[in-house]
Parts: C-alpha cells; sequence; structure tokens
C-alpha cells in the first residue's frame, strides 16, 4: 500500500476528527449507479436500527468547490488524478460518498486504498460488506487479499472498534478465512474485548461454528457472563446448520427461560429445521412459542408453520394456520398449494389457485409447478396437460421442473405418444441441456417401452452422462430381460471411470431374478460384497418382485427367509413384494403375520402396503378383511381402487364392484386402463352385459383409454358366458386389435359352457395355431365332445395330444390346517388320511342325496357306466380338500380350499350342500375366481 502516509493520513485524521460547522455534501455524479453497491446494513448487525444511506450537501459558500472536485473524480481517467482529487475532497468536505471512491479504486486494481477506506470508514458510512465484496469480484480481483489489507492496517497501527472487528469476522466466516479468526481472537483476547462485548463474541461463535468447530462455538456461549438476544439468536442457528437439531431445540427452550427476543429468521429457521426432521411435536410446541410471542402475524413465521405441518402430514393442522392468516404473500398460497398437491388433492389445490388469482395474486412458475408436480403423482395426464396450457396462458413458458413432471405424468401410464410429444418441444425450446430433464426423457422411454428411443437419448448427452443416466438405461435393459446387454452397459460404465452404486448392481439382481434366474441374483449380491457395495434391502427386494414378477412365488419366500437370516429388516417395498407372493399362493394365516407386523411397525399408513394387504386378502378369499382395509386408506391411490373393484370382480359381486368404481370417480380419481379392466371384470363374472357396454364405450369416449387386448378380452368372455355368442363374433370380427390367444381362448370356454359345436371348433383351429401345445384348450373340447357323447372325437383329440407331446396339466387342491398345507393331487401319491377322507365323503354324499342332491355326472369325461362316474366324481381334489377340512378344522372358520384349475359344476353343487348340513363357510379360489359358499349359496351367483 505505497504513499500510505501521504494520501491516507489525512483520511484517518479526518475519520477521527469532526468538524461541526461543515454541511453535507450533495448526491454523488449520475454517472455511478449505486443500485450495484447496496448500503443495507443487515449483513452487518441485525440488531441495531441504522441508517442505510446519509444525504451529504454543502455550504453555499462551497457550491461551486465542491461540485468540481466530484466531477473531476468521476472524469478522472489514471489512478495518479484518482488519488489528487481524493486529497483534494478530502480537504474540502467533512463527509462524503465512500462508494465513489471505493469503486474508482477498484476500477484501477488499487484493492488496498479500497480497502483502506472501505475499513476505516465503515463505522461512520455503514457500507455493506457483503456489497463491497461483490464490489471486487466484479472488477476480478481476489476477494480473500481484502483481508491481508486489513491485517496491515492493524500492523501499522490502526484501531478498530467492534463494529468493525464484527465485520472483519463476518468476512473472515464467509471467505473461510481461519488464520485471520485466530489472530483476530487472539487480539480480542489481549484487549480484553470478548467478555465484554457480546456482538464481537456472537460473531466470533459465528466463526468457529461455521470454519473451525460448533464445540468452541458453543463454549464461546457457555463461557459468556451476559447474554443478549443476538447471542441467544446466533447460537441457536449455528446449531441450526451444523445439524445439532436437538441441541437447537434445548437452547430455544432455555432461550425462553431468559426471556430472550427470538428473531424471525431463527424461528424460521427452526420450523423448517422441524419439517425436514419429521419433528412434528417440536413443531407443534413451537407454534406454541409462535402465538404466545406474537409472531402469528408475521408471513414468513406462518409460511413455514404451513410447510412443516404438511410434511408431517398434518394438512388440517396447515391449512389451519393458513386461513387464521390476515396477511398473505405469494409464498403462502405457493406453500398450501403444494400442501395440498403432495398430499394428492389436485382438486382442491386448483380450487385454491382460483381462490388466489380471485385475491389478486397472480401464479408463478413455482405455483404452476406445484399443481404440475400434484398431477404427475397422481398419474393425471390429463389433468397435468391442462395446467400446462394454463400456465402458457398466463404467459410464463416451462421449465425444466414443469417438463420432468409431465414426463413422470406420461409415463407411467405407459403414453409414448405424448412423450415422444414432450420431447420434441423440449429440443424445440432448447430444454435439453438439462441433465435431469434428459435422465426423466430416459426413464419415460424405458416405463413406455421403447428402449431404443431411451439409448438414442442416452447416447447424446456425451460427457454430460450421470450416474443416474447410467441406471436408467441399465435398469430399463434389465426390466426389459436383455440383462446381457444390461451387463455390457455396466462393463461400459466402469471403462468410462464411474463405479457402478448399489442401484446399478440392484437392476442387474431384478433382472436374473425377474428372467427365472433366482440363483445368478444370489450370486450377484455375493458379487456386490466383493466390490465393496453391501446388498440391502433393495437389493433383496429386487429379487422377491423378480420372482413375483416370474410367478415363482415359492422362490419369493425362501428369498425371503435368506434375507431375514442375513439380519436384513425389510422395508414397506419388501413387504409389499411379500404379500403379492402369499397372496398368489393364498397363503392367508401368513398374510395375517405379516398384516400384524405392519401394524407393528407402522407401515400400515403407506398406501401401498395397504393396497397389497388388500390384495392379499382377496386372494386369499377373505373379502371382508380386504374391505376393513381398503376403508382404513387414507388418501388412496389409483391401484388401491383397482385392487378393490378388482376383489369384488374375483368374488363376483357386480353391484358392489360398480359402486366402489362410483366413489372412485366421486373421489375426484381419474380411471386408468387396469381400473377399466378391473370394471369389465365385474361385469364379466356377474353377467352385467349391458354395463359392460356401457364402460366399454365410457373408457374410449370420456377418460381416452384405448382399449387393450385384456379389454377386449373381457368383452368377449361377457358376451360368451352370457350367451351372446353371436355377439361376441361380431366382436371379434371387428375389433380395433388383432385377436389373440386370449382371445380366441375366452370364446372357446363360451362355446363351451353353451355346447356350441360349430363356432368351438371354429376358435379351436384358431389356437391351434396360435398356442398348439396349451393343454387347457385340448380339455376344453375334450369335455365338450365328452358332453355330447362324441367319443371318437375325444379319442382324436387324446391321439392329436399325445402326437404333438402336449402335457396335461397336474391337477390339485390344497388346503392349509395349523400352518400345514396339505396337497391332494388327481393322479400320483395318495393322502395319507385318504381312507378317513373317503369314509366322511360317503356319508355327506348319502345326507346330500336325501336332501336331493344329483350327481352330474356329465363333469366325467370317460367313456364309463354312471356308476363309476359318480365313484370318479369323489376323487375330485376340492371334493378331498373339503373332507378334510371339515375333519381337522375345528369350531366355525370358514374352510378355504385352493385349485389350479376351474372348479366342475357337480363340485360347486356339492359345495353349496355341504354349507347347510355342517353350517361351515366354504371359500374355494380358482384361478382369478373365488366361490363363496355359504347358506347353500354361492357368492359368484351361480355365473362362472
Amino acid at each position: 500500500m505505497e504513499n500510505l502516509s501521504v494520501t491516507f493520513q489525512h483520511c484517518y485524521t479526518f475519520f477521527s476528527l469532526r468538524k461541526p460547522n461543515r454541511r453535507y455534501l450533495i448526491n454523488p455524479p449520475p454517472k455511478y449507479n449505486h443500485s450495484r453497491f447496496s448500503l443495507d446494513i443487515k449483513h452487518a448487525l441485525s440488531s441495531e436500527s441504522i441508517p442505510s444511506s446519509v444525504s451529504l450537501a454543502p455550504s453555499s459558500s462551497s457550491s461551486e468547490l465542491c461540485s468540481h472536485p466530484l466531477t473531476e473524480l468521476n472524469n478522472c481517467d489514471d489512478l495518479v488524478s484518482v488519488k489528487a482529487t481524493h486529497a483534494r475532497i478530502i480537504r474540502i468536505f467533512d463527509r462524503f460518498d465512500l462508494e465513489c471512491l471505493i469503486s474508482r479504486y477498484l476500477e484501477f486494481g488499487e484493492l488496498g486504498y479500497a480497502s483502506a477506506i472501505f475499513f476505516m470508514g465503515f463505522a461512520r458510512n455503514q457500507v455493506s460488506w457483503m456489497g463491497f465484496l461483490r464490489e471486487i469480484e466484479s472488477f476480478g480481483l481476489e476477494k480473500l487479499k481484502v483481508l491481508d489489507e486489513f491485517v496491515q492496517l492493524q500492523s501499522k497501527g490502526v484501531n478498530f472498534d467492534g463494529l468493525v472487528l464484527v465485520m472483519v469476522l463476518r468476512i473472515c466466516t464467509v471467505l473461510m478465512s481461519e488464520s485471520l479468526g485466530f489472530i483476530i481472537h487472539g487480539g480480542l483476547i489481549k484487549r480484553g474485548v470478548v467478555k465484554s462485548d457480546t456482538r464481537v463474541v456472537s460473531a466470533l461463535m459465528g466463526f468457529y461454528g461455521s470454519c473451525v468447530s460448533l464445540e468452541i462455538a458453543n463454549k464461546l456461549f457457555d463461557e459468556m457472563p451476559e447474554r443478549d438476544e443476538f447471542a441467544w439468536n446466533e447460537i441457536v442457528m449455528l446449531n441450526l446448520r451444523s445439524g445439532e437439531w436437538e441441541k437447537a431445540v434445548e437452547l430455544f427452550r432455555e432461550m425462553q427461560f431468559c426471556a430472550a427476543k427470538v428473531y424471525e429468521r431463527t424461528m424460521v429457521k427452526l420450523l423448517q429445521v422441524c419439517s425436514k426432521k419429521g419433528g412434528l411435536e417440536e413443531g407443534r410446541q413451537i407454534h406454541g412459542y409462535v402465538l404466545r410471542l406474537g409472531f402469528e402475524g408475521n408471513v414468513s413465521v406462518c409460511n413455514s408453520l404451513i410447510v412443516m405441518y404438511s410434511r408431517s402430514g398434518e394438512l388440517e393442522s396447515s391449512r389451519k394456520v393458513f386461513d387464521s392468516m390476515k396477511d398473505r404473500d405469494l409464498s403462502s398460497w405457493n406453500s398450501i398449494i403444494s400442501s395440498y398437491t403432495a398430499f394428492g388433492y389436485v382438486d382442491d389445490a386448483m380450487a385454491l389457485l382460483e381462490e388466489m388469482e380471485r385475491s389478486g395474486f397472480k401464479a408463478d412458475i413455482v405455483t404452476w409447478n406445484s399443481l404440475l408436480s400434484g398431477h404427475a403423482f397422481k398419474g393425471l395426464y390429463r389433468g397435468a396437460i391442462a395446467v400446462l396450457k394454463r400456465m402458457q396462458v398466463s404467459g410464463l413458458k416451462p421449465n425444466t421442473s414443469s417438463i420432468t413432471s409431465l414426463l413422470q405424468a406420461v409415463a407411467e401410464p405407459g403414453l409414448l405418444k405424448l412423450g415422444k410429444a414432450i420431447h420434441g418441444y423440449v429440443i424445440r425450446n432448447q430444454l435439453w441441456y438439462d441433465v435431469y430433464v434428459e435422465t426423466t426423457l430416459i426413464d419415460m422411454y424405458v416405463k413406455t417401452g421403447c428402449l431404443p428411443y431411451a439409448r438414442m437419448v442416452f447416447e447424446t448427452m456425451d460427457e454430460k452422462k450421470n450416474i443416474v443416466a447410467w441406471n436408467s438405461l441399465i435398469s430399463g435393459l434389465s426390466y426389459a430381460g436383455l440383462v446381457q446387454d444390461a451387463e455390457a452397459l455396466m462393463s461400459r460404465m466402469e471403462k468410462e471411470g464411474i463405479k457402478p452404486d448399489a442401484v446399478t448392481w440392484n437392476s442387474l439382481v431384478y433382472g436374473y431374478a425377474s428372467c427365472g434366474k433366482s440363483e445368478k441374483a444370489l450370486a450377484v449380491i455375493e458379487e456386490m460384497k466383493r466390490n465393496r457395495v453391501e446388498p440391502n434391502v433393495v437389493s433383496w427386494t429386487a429379487i422377491l418382485s423378480g420372482c413375483s414378477k416370474n410367478g415363482n412365488f415359492k422362490n419369493a419366500l425362501k428369498v425371503f427367509i435368506k434375507m431375514q437370516e442375513e439380519g436384513v429388516s425389510p422395508n414397506s417395498a419388501t413387504i409389499s413384494t411379500l404379500l403379492r407372493a402369499l397372496g398368489y399362493l393364498s397363503l392367508l394365516l401368513n398374510g395375517k403375520e405379516v398384516h400384524c407386523f405392519c401394524l407393528k411397525n407402522n407401515l400400515i399408513r403407506d398406501a401401498y402396503v395397504a393396497t397389497a394387504l388388500v390384495d392379499m386378502y382377496t386372494r386369499s378369499g377373505d373379502l371382508r378383511s380386504a374391505s376393513e382395509v381398503f376403508c382404513g386408506i387414507e388418501n388412496k391411490p389409483v391401484a388401491s381402487w383397482n385392487c378393490m373393484i378388482m376383489g369384488y370382480a374375483m368374488f363376483g359381486q357386480g353391484q358392489e364392484g360398480i359402486a366402489v368404481f362410483n366413489r372412485m370417480l366421486e373421489a375426484g380419481m381419474e380411471p386408468d386402463a387396469i381400473t377399466f379392466t378391473s370394471v369389465l371384470s365385474v361385469c364379466k363374472n356377474s353377467g352385467l352385459v349391458r354395463e359392460g357396454w356401457e364402460y366399454f364405450d365410457l373408457m374410449r369416449s370420456r377418460y381416452g383409454v384405448t382399449p387393450s387386448i385384456e379389454h377386449c378380452s373381457c368383452m368377449v368372455d361377457m358376451l360368451g358366458r352370457s350367451g351372446y355368442l353371436d355377439e361376441a363374433w361380431d366382436f371379434i370380427q371387428t375389433m380395433p386389435l388383432k385377436p389373440d390367444a386370449t382371445i380366441w381362448g375366452a370364446f372357446l370356454s363360451s362355446c363351451k359352457i353353451h355346447r356350441d359345436l360349430e363356432l368351438a371348433e371354429v376358435a379351436w383351429k384358431r389356437l391351434q395355431v396360435l398356442e398348439p401345445h396349451n393343454s387347457a384348450n385340448y380339455m376344453i373340447m375334450i369335455n365338450l365332445y365328452s358332453s355330447m357323447n362324441r367319443w371318437e372325437d375325444v379319442e382324436r383329440i387324446r391321439d392329436s395330444m399325445r402326437s404333438q407331446r402336449v402335457r396335461v396339466q397336474d391337477l390339485w387342491s390344497w388346503i392349509q390346517i395349523d400352518q400345514r398345507v396339505h396337497v391332494f393331487h388327481a393322479e400320483g401319491k395318495a393322502h395319507p388320511d385318504e381312507g378317513e377322507i373317503y369314509f366322511e365323503m360317503y356319508k355327506l354324499v348319502s345326507e346330500m342325496k336325501r336332501s336331493g342332491y344329483v350327481p352330474e355326472t356329465r363333469c366325467i369325461h370317460q367313456n364309463v357306466s354312471e356308476a363309476e362316474k359318480e365313484k370318479l366324481l369323489m376323487g375330485h381334489t376340492e371334493k378331498l380338500a373339503i373332507t378334510y377340512g371339515l375333519i381337522k378344522k375345528k369350531g366355525l372358520d370358514p374352510i378355504r380350499v385352493v385349485k389350479n384349475t376351474s372348479i366342475c359344476s357337480d363340485c360347486h353343487t356339492v359345495a353349496k350342500y355341504i354349507t347347510v348340513l355342517r353350517n361351515r363357510e366354504i371359500i374355494l379360489q380358482e384361478g382369478s375366481r373365488i366361490h363363496h359358499f355359504r347358506e347353500g349359496k354361492c357368492s359368484c351367483n351361480d355365473s362362472w
């Protein structure tokens, strides 16, 4: 700092001695825009109220002199002239605008002079230190050197008061300069300032808490003889920023006992941390302090309360805070709208938008993006597009967050065409630069089954590829069964220097498990360990999910047992997958045990776990429990509604299923393709033909759901089972999709029910081409021919089966008694208690005959005598299982039997008789249908 003794000797003298007879300087010339150099002092001392600027005017006698030097300063072309003009201004004026001088010196790269003016004039002019740092940066100078200039000023004998030291400590904190902070602390100890000036100690706490150690900051606070409100607020904020939430709350409580004033920023920060930490109870207590301390009129505090309550699941409390606010800003409206969208209440959020606009507030990009994300969360792509249009009409363009929400909204329902349209918008508006947008595009194409486009987006990312992008494509390939391609991409990923993480490995685990290679999936888990990536609950859940997807439910149970042996605790996704496996196996008792586990571990609040419980109970034949769980789900997702509707479809309870669908619409939920599959299944299984046609037309006209092969199959089955075979035939001929094996299989089953041989043979010929090795089709034709006593055709079909090497499916039924499963096979090893079972069955048949039972021998498809057919009827596996249940299951609990093929009409009749004679309910599951027999009637109303 050359010539410091010359120019700044005058400057220092001026700052030390004030001449009272001088008047103030006029406003600076218009050449300098002072908006870039703020005079706001909040960053220096928030506890004092000091004017942000001072108007300085010259005396009338010196007006000519004063205007000339200032104008000359603005017109200076070199550093020498700036210094000379500076000296003249000091001689003429008592006080003058330091900002102009600082800017001129910084313009010529003289950080030393600028720093000296700033530090020595800070106490009088209160120039913002953060503004000063920004000014230094704007001229391309190094901000850290300003601290070196301060040290040099001290070394030359300049003594600074506490106000300047507080400001310098703040700069040390921002610039993370530990060494100077230590020097200042040492100097303060020597001068004895540490114990006397609470402002300086508070600044020291801030320095240590941010740069060195929170423990030291807390110790400084504990050693303070007197603590003012600034110190209390500072220590609470330091602990909050450092993640010491419990300590901060404890200090806050102590602060209240000491009657120290709480600052707004402290209260806001406390509530923000409560919302992140799930501290609802602490948040409620702080809310009490808000009311007690009179902060209920503070908009920022109330906004934080709204967010805290909504993130803690207390939407009603959020709304009460919002409604109690006398003054609201845009952030208040955005907070409550985002609270509703986070819970999926998009209709309420839209209503709030209307109210907000009526109140004179214009929605900003945050508002619109909250609404878009809410619609995306609910899978309401139509609503999301409507929000996007309104947003554009209001004059706002979608940003990257808007686009990602839209992509997520169209990805789940598999709307590839819309996804491509959004992709086109991204390209046209050059939003592809955002990594998150491109990653979401990959995810959208993966979920919509368009892997070539996913690869294309991935390859265009070039050096922007992050691990999320790699994982998205690897998981897409794995989920599609292309595990080798996924492994190759993983190897390429490693070659490009990106280490696979748990997500990468878990994708491979799922890929192998879903392909039926559970042993290979377990081997990948061992490979993870060798690569120092610890397998987590997601890894094991991936195997469970893969096994379930592949229909290998027994393996899923084995994997779950091994997972427990490894000491890995299941999460909600694991439980949902396990319940799916138990449901398909109809293991009701085990499912109830899992239900208890969910209650103990508070997993029942998870909507998807609860939905999995509904599915498990319906598949296990306990519709009452399924309905109870369903009614207890708050904020039901679409999947829950779909699951309950399908549950009623399985039981053949059409009116109840339709009632649930109507309640779903009343709740503002938008049905998807799966919803209509469930509704059409309800109509199909209950013979509701007229309603089925109505919903089939409704799905296209009102909700824009394109009919899939599943929807068409339901329609064919519904028409055919109800006896409208000609209509079913016409539907097949005119349907928009090419009929596949499921369509012709449904039509063939209907022809068998109504013994229409002509149409059955047409369907049979089509099936011979589409799936020549499906034994179920052969058995339907054998049943049809035998019922018409066409035994030659029966033998012809059997010869065809032998020539085609078609293996007849093993027929079995099973019942669970005391945690043990008893299986009854049509062929093979007999049950150990077979003698006792047949003895009981003969007694039952005798009683039933006395009550009017006539055996339906046409269910036997062998060319034997009627007496022999009656004996063969007794050997049906479901009868054996039901009889064994009567023998072994005491009490009045329902007898639950699972059969792997369709129940015959004779067994259906026998079950109804048994419910009357033995006063026992029977629940029999056959594939996707469940029969609940009670008091001589079946839930299907004989429509199956």
